[in-house]
């Protein structure tokens, strides 16, 4: 126990001589070095808040109103308007302070309630330019005069050089819409789906909704929204999330991908160490809040509330509802290594480890040769079963003693690691079997070798490479995706490798044994963790995945052709499903509405009446003008739903909470309960490529990740995560189940790259096609002027 020694600053003995009182000076230095470093972090988030409290302005202006407000005073003129005069009245002052140093005090008192003025009204002005959202349909290039006024105005008032939460207090809630439109849209999106029969039956409950009982559930969100920062997110999460009694393994948590062709190092240890390290990095930019807010079209900004919780977090089970608990700070990682778990310390003496010293850290565990205690094995499966034996479980056996503590460890921990004995290359002509084993490696593993409650757990293989496995209660792809894309990037091109491939810089030879959890597991308790692994396991072995990357086909030649990528692959999608069951599905495509202050995500119902047109009219051989025009009329449909979506004109948030308030109220609506019951039997999501400054894909085009993906939704259908990268690059992540005999995850895959194929032929044979009008037309002109 060398670590306990080394913790102890002073230790004393009663002797017959009186007191024998030892110090140790090294101790007290790491202790007061400690404390220096939390203080630092308290000041400089402090320091953070009060920047971003006075945001648009900045704290130097203050000091600008006051001095204009002395100045004007000593020209003999009032620019208070009697008001400085008022404040010395009422001022509180002692005998000795002169008449010239009490106007002073006034004057600096009334500048500082004019400067708050200023703040508050500067606030208010940009909340209301940031409820304008009509910039979104329309063209870069195409402009209006009012958006481009609307533009220069949002320029002004969002002041200079922000912090990451610098505009949360000047974002707009999300409107509520009226209930006539939503219902109006829903029947829309439902067309394409249904019979005559059936589509007139919910036509009469939609309009029997919406003229009674619809109104009244309506009001009641309006109310929600006068005093709450978003109506949806806070219910989006409790019952969406954590309410959900059904394991988060698969079916709530996602996973990212390391780098495709290229493995930094083959090194585990150096491989964690480099981006434990990175980790730590990001944490440092993010309590400084020194991560640019995003900004559409480089002006417009969205909320940024879900970076709070990437790191020490945890989902807690509960038998009703799970909880999401945020701790303030963490100085260690939970490490997961052959059924064992360990604390490791990334800090000594309040300074972070080099990535050289977390290697050797992470060396001593690999090396630790200590076998599991009875239970701790495969203790992790617990988390990855049903929630409510977990929840029992976590109430009976981990409530109090050295498995209380233990589990306290785990779930304080700024995240979890898992070092992995398996291995996943990526060879061959042909990666894509390799890349199926390891998407599944990442999404679920062995069922008990990671931690699925934390917010994010790293997984290293034993042959350098790693992934991400996220919980998503706590925030969506977009911010996970965003902090991997700087772990990626620091990993390789800032922290690198020395020659051999172990990490740079030296190792301190004083540096504690990581610390190894302690465990007292019952019988009972064991038996416990067999049955939630059984479950586990069976959820596992059900998934089919399969991982597509495209190297020569992406946004770049989609453009060429006019068309948004987005509404390209989606329209591929569609082509693609018809084809594998011969039928259209509900489609949900996430959307974000970070536009709006704690916004999340909304539903874009991407399978449309134009979109459906267009496949039977590609499918029964009509002519290519008649098919370009359907697919351009189902491009501009999608275009347009995905910004209603964004812009708080979504379909199924609003469904939902109607749907809630109706539960509280005790009620039932047969319209809002047919409607949630619909299955969503192809579930996509886009994952943006934010930082590609991070990345040379000119120089190192090898150096790109590719890309996470999802379990499947619903038992007969499909779960697909696309992600575009640069200019060529397009992965494509599917997930189906074995036990649904119409379902085949590569099958599928096969259709989407023939439907992307066959949709490039029909518009470049378009393109084509007036280029040669066009001459045809040119050349008679010519041949007119000729004669």
């Amino acid at each position: 126990m060398a670590e306990a020694h080394q913790a102890v600053a002073f230790q004393f003995t009663i002797t017959p001589e009186g007191i024998d009182l030892q110090l140790s000076h090294q101790a007290l230095q790491q202790v007061y070095l400690s404390g220096l470093r939390s203080w630092k972090k308290r000041i400089s988030r402090l320091k953070n808040n009060f920047i971003t409290g006075v945001y648009p302005a900045s704290p130097s202006s203050w000091l600008f109103v006051v001095i204009a407000i002395l100045a004007t005073m000593y020209t003999r003129s009032d620019p208070s308007m009697g008001l400085i005069a008022k404040i010395q009245e009422h001022l509180p002052v002692s005998q000795s302070m002169s008449l010239q140093c009490q106007t002073v005090v006034s004057a600096v008192l009334f500048s500082t309630l004019l400067w708050l003025s200023l703040i508050f009204t500067m606030r208010l002005c940009l909340k209301q330019l940031l409820s304008y959202h009509k910039w979104m349909f329309e063209q870069r290039n195409k402009m209006s005069t009012t958006t481009k006024v609307w533009m220069a105005l949002v320029r002004i008032f969002s002041g200079r050089q922000p912090l990451l939460y610098s505009y949360q207090g000047s974002l707009p809630n999300l409107p509520v819409p009226a209930i006539k439109d939503t219902v109006k849209r829903y029947l829309d999106s439902v067309r394409p789906l249904m019979s005559t029969a059936e589509f007139e039956r919910m036509t009469t409950l939609a309009k029997e909704f919406e003229g009674g009982f619809g109104n009244k559930l309506n009001w009641y969100l309006k109310l929600k929204a006068l005093w709450a920062s978003n109506y949806v997110s806070d219910w989006w999460e409790e019952y969406i999330y954590l309410r959900g009694r059904g394991p988060i393994m698969v079916n709530s948590n996602y996973y990212g991908m390391d780098f495709v062709y290229v493995t930094p190092t083959p090194i585990q240890a150096a491989r964690a160490g480099n981006a434990l390290h990175a980790f730590l990095l990001y944490r440092r930019k993010l309590n400084k809040e020194d991560i640019k807010p995003w900004l559409l079209r480089s002006t417009v900004p969205s909320c940024s509330y879900q970076f709070e919780r990437i790191f020490n977090t945890s989902r807690i089970p509960g038998i009703i509802t799970d909880a999401v608990v945020h701790w303030q700070d963490s100085d260690y990682v939970a490490v997961h290594h052959r059924g064992r778990y360990f604390r490791l310390w990334l800090y000594q003496a309040g300074r972070l480890l080099s990535p050289r010293e977390i290697e050797h850290q992470i060396q001593r565990i690999l090396d630790d040769p200590s076998p599991p205690s009875p239970g701790e094995e495969k203790l992790g499966a617990l988390t990855a079963g049903d929630r409510v034996p977990w929840a029992q479980a976590r109430k009976e056996f981990f409530s109090s003693g050295v498995n209380k503590r233990s589990l306290d460890c785990i779930e304080r921990a700024a995240f979890f690691v898992t070092l992995s004995d398996d291995e996943h290359v990526i060879m061959g002509d042909d990666p894509t079997p390799c890349l199926d084993r390891y998407a599944k490696a990442l999404l679920h593993g062995k069922c008990y070798d990671r931690w699925f409650d934390k917010s994010f757990s790293l997984v290293v293989f034993k042959n350098g490479r790693h992934g991400l496995n996220a919980e998503h209660s706590w925030a969506d792809a977009p911010v996970v995706a965003h902090m991997w894309e700087y772990v990626l990037a620091t990993d390789c091109f800032q922290l690198g490798y020395n020659e051999e491939g172990h990490c740079k810089g030296d190792v301190n030879p004083s540096l504690s044994q990581p610390q190894r959890l302690s465990w007292d597991i019952p019988a009972k308790c064991q038996e416990c963790i067999t049955q939630s692994l059984s479950v586990a396991q069976a959820l596992a072995d059900d998934v089919d995945f399969h991982v597509i990357t495209l190297r020569d086909f992406g946004k770049g030649r989609i453009k060429k052709l006019r068309v948004s990528p987005d509404a390209f692959i989606q329209i591929a999608l569609q082509l693609a499903y018809y084809r594998d069951r011969g039928m259209f599905s509900l489609t949900y495509e996430a959307s974000m509405t970070r536009l709006f202050r704690e916004g999340r995500t909304e539903t874009v119902r991407s399978c449309t009446s134009e979109s459906c047109a267009f496949v039977k009219a590609f499918e029964g051989g009509e002519s290519l003008d008649v098919c370009h025009r359907l697919f351009r009329m189902a491009c501009d449909k999608h275009q347009n739903l995905y910004r209603m979506a964004m812009t708080g004109a979504g379909i199924d948030r609003h469904l939902f909470c109607l749907y809630v308030v109706s539960k509280y109220l005790g009620e039932e609506s047969p319209f809002l309960k047919e409607v949630l019951s619909d299955p969503w039997r192809l579930s996509t999501s886009q994952t943006p490529f934010q930082q590609v400054e991070l990345f040379d894909m000119v120089n190192h085009p090898e150096y790109i990740t590719c890309g996470g993906g999802f379990g499947p939704v619903a038992d007969d259908g499909y779960g697909v995560s696309y992600s575009i990268i640069g200019e060529n690059i397009i992965n494509f992540h599917i997930s189906c189940k074995h036990s649904c005999p119409q379902t085949d995850s590569h099958k599928f895959g096969a259709l989407i790259k023939k439907s992307l194929t066959d949709l490039d032929q029909m518009l470049s044979a378009e393109q084509k096609a007036a280029r040669n009008e066009q001459n045809t037309g040119g050349n008679s002109t010519q041949a007119k002027k000729d004669l």
